[in-house]
């Protein structure tokens, strides 16, 4: 456990709760994916334990190559930035939808590529907001916050920004 914390750089025990946080969540979407291809509960501990070890190795290489690019004060941060990027990605569709429906529009009533298209752009403004809500949460604002400002100059909106 020594050799953990200080590869994490992880001074407190609190601490701790993002690593065991973002293991469980890797562990719950290995599983939900297995499900997804298998039938036997066999099949779906075996699958589940090969998509967890596959998408771990490929989560610890991220970081490596994210550690380098994000400016964080401790190692542990990024696995909560991580977390906080998987749960506004999920929250941003989930908001996205019942507005769609409150503006009345469906699959039925409108072509269905223009129903995806504001469909994206709703969920893409509605991403922006909960991204710096979360990060705050998160008690990471000040990275979302320059995160943001740079997406929000990539999409060619600079004068919001500045």
């Amino acid at each position: 456990m020594k050799k953990f914390k200080e590869n994490w750089e992880i001074q407190h025990n609190w601490q701790l709760i993002f690593p065991l946080i973002g293991l469980l969540s890797l562990g719950y979407s290995s599983y939900k994916l297995a499900l997804i291809y298998f039938d036997s509960f066999g099949y779906i501990i075996i699958a589940s334990v090969a998509l967890f070890v596959s998408l771990l190795v490929l989560t610890l290489k991220l970081f490596k190559i994210l550690d380098k690019r994000w400016e964080l004060q401790y190692r542990w941060e990024m696995i909560r930035v991580f977390i906080v990027f998987a749960v506004t990605g999920s929250s941003s569709l989930y908001v996205g939808r019942p507005i769609i429906k409150l503006l009345g529009i469906t699959k039925e009533n409108l072509n269905p590529i223009l129903y995806w298209i504001l469909f994206i752009i709703i969920g893409l403004i509605f991403y922006q907001i909960l991204l710096v809500t979360f990060g705050w949460l998160f008690g990471q604002f000040q990275f979302f916050w320059e995160f943001e400002k740079k997406m929000l100059r990539r999409f060619g909106l600079k004068r919001f920004v500045d």
